[in-house]
């Protein structure tokens, strides 16, 4: 009677997870009583669908079954019996020891298939490790498939089944499952107007609106949520409200960064929220030693995205901490922070020498995108770093093919700003030569400017490309349909034709025509000539009126018809006399001097740039006596006198006596 009971009620079976039970088919049956049990139950799982099913079991009959046999079946049954229970209430039927280990178990697990094949072998299924499960399978599989889960995960019947769970008793599950599994699946492709992913979210939002979230689980549903609905979600709003009326201490590392990454999606609230986000700011001075390498990232990209200039104390702190784990940043970290400390002008001596090394480690298998970027950072912030240059080119020589032309452009340009040939310089201009010729036209007209002027910088002269770049089909392209040229445009183009007649003297290809030249190169933004510092050239004036005795007898920002802009110019006479400015007549000589301060230099270096290189080198071109005063030198003097003397050797170092 107790066997016909018992089957009776495996027929109204709905939560029970099988794997468990068929654990008890195999195992060895312990007398009379159980292998009959066994012989009936193996008739009636031999009859099921090959489907996923769950059992609800219920300790009633278990209960009577033993009573009325006499014979106490839990030894066999443990693998079970001991542990069924509905789903819905988990903690009290799980031992305390053993709790932790199943989420330790999916921790350790590095693909879909396995989470689920220990899911599979479950006897139950609490809430919490479903959403747990949940989580790990986005969280693995999505490395796997251009950041989506591979079809079989989402058509697996117990990936199904998790979420059909999951969508059936929303209400049920803590607050933390339940935005552990929204979060989950936020991540994953799942429609976000399935009525699951509905379900889920009104759980949430109702909840929300209750006011009964901890800020941890404050922080995951708005990322969430930021996934589905975007930022104009108006829970975001109501999230950000009740996050500012916690205590920051209490809050996680990871929670911080996620309130960055909240708020960088909504910039355009930024000023409602600045009170807000001023306390984040400094309150993370203080985690700054616990964020991984990627919050890090994280963090410095919302500070850019959000505009928070005012906090240099923290990128400076983060700035220190990237130095350790410039090896641990994937190629996507490393580039956003990169782009972080070019946007704040963040530069430090210990961040260069491991990011040389780090970059020097992966010569030959640099990824494109990282050399771009490193190389942008190196330009922008004037550093001559000889092994990341070398490096560079080294990377690009080995594997062209496989850069784009725009990051081609961002990794030579580089060389000309800062006036550098690496090590392999003709095997690396070579290469650009040829990648040029085969790939011309998927250069964008102005990027195919930049990438030349750039090489002319350091005297490698694109001769075979002039008369491609000074004929009226490529100037219609570069045109395009502005009504004008831009102005640097004009410049590049210029100074090119310049480059062909002072020191190409051998092309004889087409010319650049006059209504396409400038008439000077010094402009209010994106000059091709760095401005005179004005505080070492008022020195310089001093100290030239004391060795010549009048300002009559030097100009300053004088314009030549070249249209270099001259810091100070002298004239003398063919007996060497300093004739007045004024004067336009018996000119023997122009001495050309350039007041160079720390702007024409890379930085830290007595290097100049590329752009003041070849201004002095075309002036001696033609025909200037070009005399450089640097800014390091003026540094070394210590009284007006030393000025004067070292003005006079400069200026007059053939002549014993100084005429004027």
């Amino acid at each position: 009677m107790a066997l016909i009971t018992l089957r009776r009620n495996f027929c109204h079976m709905s939560d029970f997870w099988i794997p468990g039970a068929v654990a008890v088919l195999k195992a060895p049956p312990a007398n009379h009583i159980q292998k009959v049990v066994r012989d009936h139950l193996r008739v009636w799982f031999c009859s099921l669908q090959p489907e996923l099913l769950r059992v609800r079991f219920h300790h009633a009959y278990c209960k009577n079954f033993h009573s009325e046999n006499g014979n106490d079946l839990h030894p066999v049954a443990e693998p079970w019996l001991s542990q069924v229970q509905d789903w819905n209430q988990p903690e009290q039927s799980l031992k305390t020891e053993d709790v932790e280990m199943p989420y330790r178990r999916l921790n350790s697990f590095t693909s879909s298939e396995e989470v689920l094949g220990f899911i599979n072998t479950l006897d139950t299924l609490p809430v919490t490790l479903a959403a747990a499960a949940l989580l790990r399978i986005c969280e693995v599989g999505k490395r796997d498939v251009e950041q989506r889960l591979p079809k079989g995960i989402l058509e697996n019947r117990a990936f199904q089944a998790l979420c059909l769970r999951c969508e059936q008793e929303p209400s049920q599950m803590t607050s933390a499952a339940l935005v552990t599994v929204l979060q989950s699946l936020s991540l994953s492709p799942v429609d976000p107007e399935s009525s699951l992913m509905l379900s889920l979210v009104a759980e949430c939002q109702s909840r929300l609106r209750r006011g009964g979230l901890e800020p941890h689980h404050l922080c995951i549903l708005g990322e969430s949520l930021l996934r589905l609905r975007g930022p104009t979600c108006q829970s975001l709003e109501l999230i950000i409200c009740q996050l500012q009326r916690e205590n920051l201490q209490t809050f996680l590392p990871e929670d911080i960064v996620a309130i960055y990454r909240i708020l960088q999606a909504c910039p355009e609230k930024v000023d409602k929220h600045q009170t807000f986000l001023n306390t984040v700011n400094n309150f993370s001075l203080s985690i700054v030693s616990y964020l991984s390498p990627k919050s890090i990232s994280h963090v410095l990209t919302a500070l850019v995205a959000l505009d928070q200039t005012h906090a240099l104390p923290l990128v400076i702190k983060l700035g220190k901490h990237v130095v350790r784990y410039i090896p641990r940043f994937t190629n996507e970290e490393l580039r956003k922070v990169l782009e972080a400390f070019v946007y704040f002008g963040h530069s430090d001596r210990f961040f260069m020498e491991a990011l040389e090394q780090h970059v020097a480690a992966l010569c030959f298998s640099l990824d494109p995108d990282v050399a771009s970027t490193v190389m942008e950072y190196c330009s922008r912030k004037r550093i001559l770093s000889k092994p990341i240059l070398d490096a560079v080119a080294e990377t690009f020589v080995c594997q062209a093919e496989k850069f784009s032309p725009s990051q081609i452009s961002e990794l030579i340009e580089p060389f000309g700003k800062l006036n550098y040939l690496p090590s392999n310089a003709p095997a690396l201009f070579r290469k650009v030569e040829n990648v040029l010729f085969a790939h011309l036209h998927n250069f964008p007209p102005k990027m195919l400017l930049r990438l030349l002027h750039s090489c002319s910088l350091i005297e490698r002269h694109p001769v075979n490309f002039m008369s491609k770049i000074f004929s009226p089909f490529f100037l219609q392209r570069l045109q395009g349909k502005q009504s004008y040229l831009d102005r640097v445009s004009l410049a590049q183009l210029t100074q090119l034709f310049l480059t062909s007649v002072l020191e190409c003297p051998f092309y004889k290809g087409p010319k650049l025509l006059p209504k396409y030249q400038v008439k000077s190169f010094l402009t209010p933004c994106c000059s091709l000539e760095t401005p005179m510092d004005l505080h070492l050239y008022k020195s310089v004036v001093i100290g030239l009126i004391d060795l010549l005795g009048s300002r009559l007898y030097f100009a300053s920002k004088v314009l030549t018809p070249y249209c270099y802009t001259i810091d100070v110019e002298i004239k003398l006479d063919e007996d060497g006399f300093v004739l007045p400015f004024t004067v336009d007549e018996d000119i023997h000589k122009r001495v050309a001097l350039c007041i160079d301060g720390p702007h024409r230099f890379c930085s830290d270096s007595k290097h100049l740039l590329g752009k003041e290189a070849i201004k002095q080198r075309h002036l001696r071109l033609l025909g200037y006596q070009v005399v450089q005063v640097p800014y390091h030198d003026l540094e070394l003097l210590t009284s007006r006198l030393e000025l004067v003397e070292y003005l006079q050797r400069k200026l007059f170092s053939q002549n014993s006596t100084v005429h004027w």
